[in-house]
Formats: C-alpha cells, structure tokens, sequence
C-alpha cells in the first residue's frame, strides 16, 4: 500500500515539474507583470494624494489673499500652484479665485490672462467651461463679441442654459436684440423654476419687453381634475 501511495505521489511530482518546466517562465513574467503594475497604482496614488494635499496648503494660502483683496499676492500664489500642482484640482479653483480679485480690482488683463490659463489647462471640464464663461463675459466688456461667442462652443450640456444666457449677452451688445431675446428665452427654459438665476434672467427679458408668461399655478389638493 506504502509502495502504491509512493508511486502516486512520484507520478504527481513528475507531472508538476513538467508542467513547471513547461510554464513556469511564463508564469513568474505574468506575476512579475501583475506585481510591478500594482506597485506602480499604488505609487500612483501616493503621489496623487500627496499632490493634493501639498496643493491644498498652497490654495489655502492663495485663500487668504483673495479674501484680504490682496490681487498682486494672490497672483503670485496662484503661480506658484500652478506651476507645481497644475494638474490638481485646486490649480482651476485657485485661478478662478484670483481672476475674481483681480477683475474686482481693476486689473481686467490680469484677469483674462489667468481665466484663459484655467480655460485652457485646468483639468475639470467644470473649472473650464466656468472659466469660459467668465472670460467671454470679460470679452464683452472689451468690445470682443465675436471672440467672446467663440468661448461659448462645445461647452458641456450641463452648462447649456448659462452658455445661452451669456449668449443673449453678446448678442445684445452687439445690437442684435430679438437674437439676444431668442438666446434669453432659452436660458430661461433651460434653468430651474425659483432658481435666483432664473429670475435675472426673466428681468433681462422683462427689460426687453419679453418677460416670460407665468406658469400656470398648480391645482389645489382635492380638486378635480
């Protein structure tokens, strides 16, 4: 009984080695590969995390300018963040930050330049198309329409009523009142009853002398329908 139990173990042995031989350079690389790939995730990661967090000390700084209407300072933060953690999230928050103090206080140029950087190189489609926005508004008062109705194409859905609004916008400055009318009427439709936003837009409107019709005041409970 020893003997054919022996034999059993002898004849399995036998099989794993040939099956090793035959596989197992095959299967150390796949390990290898599977090994140095979770490595690198995880390094990943790290490294994100702590570019992050790095970024977050310097837009908390960049804060505290922006909230002392310190532009020039807040300009200087907002290069240093994005020449270092352009790629995070805090970079497209910190440049519309300092674009808002910079317009506040006067430095139009500053503005538009750091805007068109967020634009542009920010890494959220949201941060972008905020930033476009912004800046075709900034185009408007330098008497760019047309630069400033090109900013407004291939914005996200999600943004489709603000775009139609600053389209109205332009389109009035430059003269063009029942195609700015046009653009209001869809922004209005586009956005959500009660929204603070909305009623600007219905006083733009109403300016225009096309103030929306009222929606219709929803039936009381229990009455018939």
């Amino acid at each position: 009984m020893a003997s054919h139990l022996d034999l059993e173990e002898q004849e399995q042995l036998d099989q794993l080695k040939a099956f090793w031989n035959r596989f197992g350079n095959l299967i150390l690389s796949i390990l290898l590969v599977v090994l140095t790939a979770y490595a690198g995730w995880n390094g990943w990661q790290w490294w994100q995390r702590d570019q992050a967090s790095k970024a977050g000390g310097v837009y908390d700084e960049l804060e505290r300018a922006v909230q002392a209407g310190d532009a020039d300072r807040a300009a200087k933060v907002f290069a240093d963040l994005k020449s270092r953690y352009g790629s995070t999230a805090f970079a497209g928050q910190g440049g519309l930050l300092t674009a808002r103090v910079q317009a506040d206080k006067g430095q139009a140029d500053a503005a538009r330049a750091t805007l068109e950087w967020v634009a542009a190189d920010a890494g959220e489609d949201e941060y972008r198309a905020i930033a476009k926005l912004r800046l075709a508004a900034l185009k408007i008062e330098a008497r760019q329409p047309d630069e400033a109705l090109r900013l407004l194409e291939g914005l996200p859905e999600s943004f489709a009523a603000l775009a139609a609004d600053r389209r109205g916008d332009i389109l009035l400055a430059k003269g063009q009142r029942a195609e700015a009318v046009a653009a209001y009427q869809q922004a209005w439709k586009g956005l959500e009853a009660g929204a603070d936003y909305r009623r600007l837009v219905e006083a733009k409107l109403g300016a225009l002398g096309a103030a929306p019709d009222a929606a219709p005041a929803a039936p009381a409970d229990g009455a018939s329908k």
